[in-house]
């Protein structure tokens, strides 16, 4: 029987120091070779004991794999060139050298695919997998090629539904694609976005989300919450569209934001990932605090088709602090579990 309120993170738990630079994105690995690889794999190993022992339902492989949730993917594909980079400007916030398509994109081989695999031999919980959405990988590059964000978007959805084809037959339970770039070009979004996402899922049956979150805590990230004002509505532009569309379940930042609960109504129907932890500050919440998002997302979604989880990856935080978040979201799910039972 499927668990009540069952908890996940949304991506992405700190890494080994002995692996990577503590508290840093995009850290470069510190082994190399076959010791990266069966690093890699230590890593994922305990990132899973690490949410197990927090009582989390839904597990991952907490990006133990990965260096950046975009261009990771993005590394393994023909058409990209990683050598000569260019500065943009990433969703209108901070510049970043990034990678250039320089000709027709194209996957050669699966990309994560042993990595689920793995995973899926340690486990016989649900387990959940993040691919970057198109249209977020279209905004971590440089397109020297198609000169059109769209046309690069819809080849992006192409190779994305070979991967998540290839994650499904290997185990994986829920498939997500982060697209914090949706709470950014809302117009995109809705003339090409969510149509290009519809294509990465085509024909998949296991399940399948959307991430959409306001980022990671970091500088520019947190700078840009405050310019937003008091209330936080991007959600309001697109979850019309996203309520009508094939995806199973939303991904949304609750805890801490000034995201109006009451937006979550907008996809009535759809099961909802409640972000109740707080990833931009070292603070750990209580059980209380995650349970008063709760209930207060209760209000706009039913319980069974709630899914309490972290605002966003973990990545920049200490292992200690993301250790006691995940406890926190447990704790917090369990009191609200026992208030529906009664």
């Amino acid at each position: 029987m499927k668990t009540l309120l069952s908890t996940s993170t949304a991506g992405s738990l700190p890494k080994p120091e002995w692996l990577a630079e503590p508290e840093t994105l995009w850290s470069p690995w510190k082994l190399e070779g076959e010791q990266l690889i069966a690093g890699k794999q230590d890593a994922l190993r305990v990132a899973l004991q690490e949410q197990q022992l927090a009582g989390t339902d839904i597990v991952s492989d907490g990006e133990q794999t990965r260096q950046h949730f975009v261009t990771t993917f993005i590394e393994h594909l023909n058409g990209v060139d990683f050598e000569n980079r260019k500065t943009v400007k990433i969703r209108d916030r901070y510049d970043a050298s990034v990678p250039v398509v320089v000709s027709a994109v194209s996957r050669q081989k699966p990309v994560f695919v042993d990595d689920a695999k793995f995973l899926r031999q340690q486990t016989k919980q649900p387990i959940k997998w993040a691919l970057p959405g198109p249209m977020t990988m279209v905004d971590t590059l440089y397109d020297d090629h198609y000169q059109s964000r769209e046309k690069l978007a819809w080849e992006f959805a192409k190779i994305l539904n070979q991967e998540a084809k290839e994650l499904e037959a290997a185990g994986v339970d829920i498939i997500q694609f982060d697209e914090p770039a949706f709470n950014v070009f809302f117009d995109e979004v809705n003339d090409w976005g969510i149509a290009c996402l519809e294509r990465a899922i085509e024909g998949l049956k296991c399940e399948t989300a959307v991430h959409i979150c306001y980022g990671y805590g970091i500088k520019a990230n947190t700078d840009w919450k405050q310019t937003l004002g008091s209330e936080w509505r991007q959600y309001e532009e697109i979850f019309p569209k996203l309520q009508a569309s094939n995806i199973n379940i939303i991904s949304l930042e609750c805890h801490n934001s000034r995201v109006p609960m009451e937006l979550i109504e907008l996809v009535r129907g759809k099961k909802v990932m409640v972000g109740a932890i707080d990833v931009a500050t070292d603070s750990i919440e209580s059980p209380e605090d995650v349970a008063t998002t709760l209930r207060e997302a209760l209000k706009y979604v039913d319980a069974d088709k709630l899914y309490p989880c972290t605002n966003c990856g973990m990545a920049p935080l200490s292992r200690e602090i993301a250790r006691a978040k995940l406890q926190a979201l447990s704790a917090g799910a369990e009191i609200v579990r026992k208030e529906l039972s009664q």
